[in-house]
């Protein structure tokens, strides 16, 4: 029996090594595969070219004429004629009272102005002219025959009656929009009746750092984006900048803008104020990445990724302006190939290539 011990034994240990050794050699050759990966990057070339520089702030959408509107008479309100939402036109019927009470006090004012006026012709009869004729009297007789009869206390009173009927109708003063209407026909009239906008233009006020007053002045163009789409940019003007720096240390500015049919009264945006400046060397913001604390870009050099250390200084949403960091030993020149992607993880000399 331990005559065939042994060979087994020599056998299983001939296995182990072979088996240890196609081990090592996968280990290594997966080692290597590791070590010829290669990061695929894009690249861009630098150059000179103007910058434009942007301010970023949030702002809010209001129409540019809004007013609240109210009877100026107590009363029940007998129709209503639009709906929240709804648009009217300059001059329009928004709603109307009970007009039953001023109507009768109109009427007994026009028979009463009637009959004044005929006391009033008597009257320059009396004082020696034909009757009807209200031009050949000198004006002092014919004031003396209009309060004698009671005339121009007509003419007040029945203009009082008229505007008292045509108050009893709330008409917009301006075309535009209803907002905030709540009270129905039948009710007793409270407080404001509705809100009337006119969102053809809307103005935007937003605010800016102490440090960035000097970059706005009036008339200087803005774009606003609506939350809901940022995607969309709508153009307009600054028309006016506070003064004065508030406690936040912050300036306020008004812009107005055309609404495009998409804005609305009370909406959130984002505001753009943008401003080209000369000549500077510009990349992606993706080109700069932070390493050791400090602002690095990649230079692309004969398949190798070069660290090199730069200042950033004016930026916007999508670019840097930027300079080498002279204070590392950086240099950084015209034509160079910068790296824009794929540069998260590379370090100094990694090999990269550019993906097609």
């Amino acid at each position: 029996m331990k005559r065939y011990i042994l060979p087994l034994l020599a056998i299983a240990l001939v296995s182990c090594k072979q088996t240890e050794e196609k081990q090592t050699e996968s280990s290594d050759d997966a080692k290597m595969e590791h070590r010829m990966e290669i990061n695929e990057v894009e690249v861009d070339t630098l150059c000179l070219r103007p910058f434009e520089r942007e301010l970023v702030s949030n702002g809010r959408l209001t129409a540019h004429h809004r007013s609240k509107l109210n009877f100026q008479l107590s009363g029940v309100v007998a129709s209503v004629n639009v709906a929240n939402g709804g648009r009217i036109a300059a001059g329009g019927a928004i709603a109307t009272l009970d007009n039953s009470e001023h109507k009768l006090a109109l009427e007994r004012a026009e028979l009463a102005l009637k009959k004044s006026h005929l006391s009033f012709l008597d009257e320059l009869v009396k004082l020696g002219y034909k009757l009807g004729d209200t031009i050949t009297p000198p004006a002092d007789a014919v004031e003396l025959a209009r309060i004698r009869s009671g005339y121009a206390d007509a003419k007040m009173s029945h203009a009082s009656a008229k505007r008292n009927y045509d108050l009893c109708t709330l008409r917009a003063p301006f075309a535009g929009k209803i907002a905030d209407l709540n009270q129905k026909p039948y009710e007793r009239t409270s407080g404001d009746f509705c809100t009337l906008l006119d969102d053809s233009r809307l103005t935007v006020r937003f605010s800016v750092l102490e440090s960035e007053y000097g970059f706005l002045k009036v008339g200087q163009s803005v774009s606003v984006s609506p939350y809901a789409d940022l995607r969309k940019e709508i153009a307009g003007k600054i028309t006016a900048i506070n003064p004065t720096i508030n406690d936040k240390g912050q300036v306020e500015v008004d812009a107005i803008i055309t609404n495009d049919g998409t804005l609305t009264d009370g909406m959130n945006v984002k505001v753009f104020v943008r401003q080209t400046v000369g000549d500077r060397m510009v990349v992606k913001k993706s080109a700069v990445v932070i390493r050791d604390n400090l602002e690095v870009l990649f230079r692309y050099e004969n398949g190798k990724a070069l660290w090199t250390y730069v200042h950033t200084s004016l930026a916007n949403s999508r670019e840097y302006v930027v300079e080498a960091n002279e204070e590392r030993g950086a240099t950084l020149n015209i034509g160079d190939v910068i790296i824009t992607s794929g540069n998260l993880n590379l370090a100094d000399g990694s090999a990269v290539k550019i993906k097609e």
